[in-house]
């Protein structure tokens, strides 16, 4: 029964459920940490999940890099 339940979740309402799960989190880390603290915290999981995702798709982060700075900066 709770299998249905949690499958019926997962599947038709995914966005909704990660995304409040999400918010949840964030208020938690609020609440503990601070406002300073808690934007510290989301910068850096925003960035590991941005580099994560261009590893994953394989692409160059130092051409990435090449675009976002001045020519010849990292080097």
């Amino acid at each position: 029964m709770w299998k249905d339940i949690v499958d019926d979740i997962w599947t038709n309402y995914r966005g909704r459920f990660l995304c409040s799960l999400a918010g949840l989190v964030i208020s938690s880390l609020f609440l503990i940490l601070g406002f300073w603290a808690t934007l510290f915290v989301l910068l850096f999981v925003g960035g590991g999940f941005f580099i994560g995702y261009k590893i994953d798709r394989k692409e160059d982060l130092v051409e990435w890099l090449d675009r976002l700075l001045p020519p010849g900066y990292h080097r």
